[in-house]
């Protein structure tokens, strides 16, 4: 064990009965300094936004976030806190202190550190955690890309230094489906030169910033990019005068070459990307998220399957309400109309979990598009039935509608 392992331990035994962990989560976990604590302490709660599979989970442990990932998803350990992600770093300094925070970073460059490709609500969690006089560890590691704005820290606020290089998850860029190009054709009809986008995860969303590569001075505000946005720099559609936005980063080995270093992107805090009054500054803002289930009301689930929650708010909402506040601003919803997995439609009558969002500018599925902002209720039913809904399941949803009032 090195020296630097050895006094985590002792800071670690300093902390108090129980203490809450913040760690960097989604893809960059810092695994090597998450095993030492979970070896030193017997008992803790471990705040993880989207954990991915591998975390601690076992008797003593806490399972804390408001984004459920992988590696928390069914754990009867799971305290999951319903919560906007604009909304999330405020609980850091009310419902949820942290007592240390975990980082993974850059090895230090002239007295500074940089969170690379996570950046998300860790700033909130540093400023809380010092703020009570608590542990900040840097787990550094020497493959992680350096990035701008608000991921670079002072390597003074760090308590323990950890060195752990290895190298970082990446993902190949997956092929797109037919049915999901065909969705990802008619979002980006919608799109025009000089609109900004905000595309969630999926491959519907990947598949419509994937169809914008002719358009041109395309801007960047997003809460996470993958490997469609390195594809539109490629291609000349994004405006070069324009910063790309973001607050997480995850994809192929050559995106991570590209933004290593790279001043063409800011990375910002939670609190500024997702804040809706600041979406909504953005010109011509395009909001592209996808759903679980979509009722006849324009309601959407995109967070609970059978009642168990699957993932949680994230920032689609946060999105929809920024976009529609946007001038000449889109929120589109686009998915499947047919659940590949589960085998049901996804055009519902109405949804019978927590709804996650509501009242989209539009529906876009293979079917084609339903335009919902700005028609009365009957029309918005009408249009989801008539030009969204699988084919299979139109009559049943038009009786239904009879049912509810809207036909």
């Amino acid at each position: 064990m090195t020296e630097s392992e050895q006094e985590l331990r002792k800071r670690l035994r300093r902390l108090p009965d129980e203490p809450r962990i913040v760690i960097t989560g989604n893809h960059l976990t810092p695994w090597h300094t998450l095993q030492l604590v979970d070896d030193e302490l017997p008992a803790y709660k471990l705040w993880v936004l989207n954990a991915q599979k591998g975390v601690p989970d076992r008797d003593g442990v806490v399972l804390e976030t408001p984004f459920v990932g992988a590696g928390m998803r069914k754990s009867p350990r799971l305290a999951y806190t319903p919560c906007r992600l604009s909304l999330v770093p405020s609980l850091f300094h009310t419902f949820q202190p942290p007592d240390a925070v975990i980082l993974h970073t850059t090895r230090p460059r002239d007295g500074k550190l940089s969170m690379g490709t996570e950046v998300n609500v860790l700033p909130s969690a540093i400023e809380a955690v010092r703020r009570r006089g608590g542990l900040i560890v840097a787990q550094v590691n020497a493959n992680m890309p350096w990035t701008f704005g608000d991921a670079v820290i002072s390597e003074d606020i760090v308590d323990v230094m950890i060195e752990a290089d290895g190298p970082l998850p990446t993902a190949p860029v997956a092929p797109i489906d037919d049915e999901s190009a065909l969705i990802g054709s008619m979002v980006a009809a919608r799109v025009h030169d000089g609109a900004t986008l905000q595309a969630g995860i999926g491959a519907v969303p990947d598949a419509a910033l994937r169809s914008l590569t002719t358009r041109r001075g395309l801007r960047v505000w997003t809460e996470m990019f993958s490997d469609s946005i390195f594809a539109l720099e490629q291609a000349g559609a994004l405006d070069r005068n324009v910063k790309i936005s973001a607050s997480f980063i995850f994809g192929s080995p050559e995106l991570m070459e590209w933004v290593d270093g790279n001043d063409r992107i800011k990375m910002l805090r939670t609190e500024i990307t997702n804040d809706p009054a600041r979406i909504a500054r953005n010109q011509a803002m395009v909001s592209v998220n996808t759903a679980l289930q979509v009722d006849l009301f324009g309601q959407a689930n995109a967070s609970r399957i059978n009642a168990r929650i699957h993932s949680g708010f994230g920032g689609q909402t946060d999105f929809i309400v920024g976009a529609l506040h946007s001038e000449g601003g889109q929120a589109i919803l686009a998915l499947k109309s047919w659940h590949p997995k589960a085998d049901v439609s996804t055009i519902v009558p109405l949804v019978d979990e927590p709804v996650t969002s509501f009242q989209p500018t539009a529906v876009i599925t293979e079917q084609g598009v339903a335009e919902v902002f700005g028609y009365n209720q009957r029309a918005q039913a009408r249009h989801l039935i008539r030009d969204a809904a699988h084919p299979q399941v139109r009559d049943e949803l038009w009786e239904e509608a009879a049912a509810l009032g809207l036909a």
